[in-house]
């Protein structure tokens, strides 16, 4: 049985949300990270999937890098050994998950405790790995994943980073150009990306990169 940081959708989302809401990180502690946390409770996830009067919230990271002059984002795509039926095939280039009851140790840092957790077990990094920057809030209540659940954006510049895939039984992929996937997500076909991923690279935030304090 697995527990979930789950928020009411109210608390979090007094308007409608489609998409990116774009935040400076000084901005995203007042308006929503701060109230994630203190009007959040774990819940089994088998109920707040059934339940979209609650929101399952979800540190989203997406990995960039600059080479060689062209900017580049880290695109993944989940294979059937991966948990998550529903974004079997998509392509993705957001890594992350669920806030668990092992990411409390530290309430102030909830969401970032979690976010670390999931990009250590899926992505090897080294040590000097700078934080990554909150970007903003991502929403999608067309989807049936994404009615039960809301994005926390960060970006992590990976510049001059080596970075390789950890869970490589669970899904393939490396950096590619952020143009070019930008143009693959704004084309007619969509491509197979999932519905995250495609309301990111289609909002433009992903360009220019900005580094903090080690992981």
């Amino acid at each position: 049985m697995e527990f979930v940081w789950v928020v009411p959708r109210a608390e979090v989302l007094p308007d409608p949300l489609h998409g990116l809401l774009p935040l400076a990180p000084e901005e995203m502690e007042g308006r929503f990270l701060g109230p994630a946390r203190s009007g959040g409770f774990f819940c089994e996830r088998r109920y707040a999937e059934a339940h979209p009067e609650f929101k399952q919230i979800i540190p989203y990271v997406a990995v960039c890098r600059e080479q060689a002059g062209v900017e580049q984002v880290l695109c993944l795509t989940r294979l059937p050994s991966q948990g998550e039926r529903r974004l079997h095939g998509k392509r993705s280039i957001g890594v992350g998950g669920h806030v668990n009851p092992c990411d409390q140790a530290d309430g102030a840092c909830l969401f970032e405790r979690a976010l670390r957790r999931e990009l250590h077990e899926e992505l090897r990094l080294p040590a000097e790995t700078p934080a990554p920057v909150p970007i903003g809030v991502l929403n999608d209540d067309r989807t049936e994943v994404g009615a039960v659940h809301l994005g926390v954006v960060y970006r992590l510049d990976a510049t001059g980073l080596p970075v390789s895939i950890r869970e490589t039984g669970a899904m393939t992929g490396g950096f590619e150009s952020l143009a070019e996937l930008e143009r693959l997500a704004r084309g007619e076909a969509g491509a197979p990306f999932e519905s995250w991923s495609g309301l990111l690279l289609r909002s433009g935030v992903l360009r220019g990169a900005s580094a903090s304090s080690p992981i």
